[in-house]
């Protein structure tokens, strides 16, 4: 072989060793990488996990709740209607109570003014034949001569 030709092989193999070890050091570097990535995946899992437990936990006490909220709200609705109840019965048993006698008291009343007016009615009829009676009479006085 020439001087040339060993240069070249030798510079041949200079560049397939600075090759080789630029592939171990890649590897080295991606092994590394992949230890990293590993501990990450890892350590995001024991960290994400417990959130993701605490997110579902407080997810189903916050349906809990809200079904809790909602019973307690038709419970409210239910007492409220029935207090509503009651009081509209209250309401028409004290208007019973107060208009039945009133109703009955005014009857009574306007019999009693009904009484009262036929007496004045028969008392002043009565004055007023009597007043005619006399009328009559000093009219007759009048008339006669004597």
């Amino acid at each position: 072989m020439t001087e040339t030709g060993e240069l070249f092989l030798g510079i041949i193999a200079f560049a397939v060793l600075i090759m080789a070890v630029i592939q171990v050091a890649a590897i080295f570097a991606g092994v590394r990488l992949a230890k990293r990535v590993d501990q990450l995946a890892t350590q995001l899992d024991q960290e994400i996990k417990p959130l993701i437990a605490n997110l579902t936990a407080m997810s189903s006490e916050a349906a809990r709740a809200a079904a809790l909220a909602a019973k307690q709200a038709e419970r409210i609705d239910k007492v409220f209607g029935e207090l509503v109840e009651r009081v509209d019965k209250t309401l028409a048993a004290a208007e019973e109570f107060v208009t039945g006698p009133a109703r009955q008291g005014m009857a009574i009343m306007a019999g009693v003014k009904a009484v009262v007016d036929t007496f004045r009615g028969l008392r002043e009829a009565s004055r007023r034949r009597t007043t005619a009676a006399r009328s009559t009479v000093d009219e007759e006085e009048s008339l006669f001569i004597g």
